[in-house]
């Protein structure tokens, strides 16, 4: 069973690589800061696509690293953090979904873990979001590159209880799809409606266990980043930071 393991990570790795690696065409005339996008990405993806279970599209972790990597080249100092929280909306509520990987070290720090979407994302409690909105009081998903800021104390009610937990702010950077975060007061916070078997639904914030959001958030407040991924092709096509192809 290691060994049947130890090989799919590898061809997951493998197949990673052989993707991106196609989509850079030699004798493209790359600026210096593109070639160095695409250096870090490749590089990236072939040292921590093994620690990522199998994915809802092979291009998952290229877009969500090539995403981040372009917007650190472009605004360095606001990236202070090394840390990225990826989701892959793409899978259920019931599997683990996201991850922290330390960018600069090329490490995962934590994860696969159950994330929760929002439920104005899913019909169902337990399932894949469908619907991702940026619109104010969708309860959806936004979906996206975003800039984690300040840490704050976290007011929360579900099932009519009122809970307490740590929560993030983000500032959604992708233009048209997420940048209503801030006044949606869409956040990365804990949640008792999220354990480590599956994630009940938000009003559209990635939450995670609330021993967990305690200790992962303060590592991404103030300049690390979040990236929420779904297989979907308008946003995929359009976001402004996506910069894979979707071939």
């Amino acid at each position: 069973m290691r060994l049947r393991t130890a090989l799919e990570y590898g061809l997951i790795s493998v197949t990673a690589v052989v993707l991106l690696a196609a989509s850079f065409i030699p004798g493209n005339a790359a600026a210096p800061a593109d070639r160095s996008v695409m250096s870090s990405t490749m590089n990236a993806v072939a040292k921590l696509s093994y620690a990522v279970r199998p994915l809802s599209h092979p291009k998952a972790l290229e877009t969500a690293f090539r995403s981040y990597f372009a917007y650190r080249a472009e605004h360095p100092k606001k990236v202070t953090k090394p840390y990225l929280y990826f989701v892959d909306y793409g899978l259920p509520s019931t599997k683990p979904r996201g991850y922290v990987f330390d960018m600069q070290a090329l490490r995962l720090v934590e994860g696969p873990f159950p994330v929760a979407h929002g439920r104005g994302s899913s019909k169902e409690k337990y399932g894949v979001p469908t619907n991702f909105s940026n619109r104010p009081g969708s309860a959806a998903t936004s979906l996206g590159l975003y800039l984690a800021e300040e840490i704050y104390d976290f007011n929360g009610n579900t099932g009519g209880n009122r809970y307490r937990s740590i929560g993030l702010r983000l500032r959604g950077l992708s233009r048209g799809f997420n940048d209503n975060a801030r006044i949606r007061g869409v956040v990365a916070h804990g949640a008792p409606y999220v354990n480590d078997k599956a994630a009940g639904r938000s009003e559209g914030c990635p939450a995670i266990e609330q021993p967990r959001a305690r200790r992962l958030l303060p590592k991404l407040a103030n300049g690390g980043m979040v990236f929420l991924f779904a297989p979907e092709k308008g946003w995929m096509s359009d976001d402004p930071w996506v910069v894979a192809s979707n071939d």
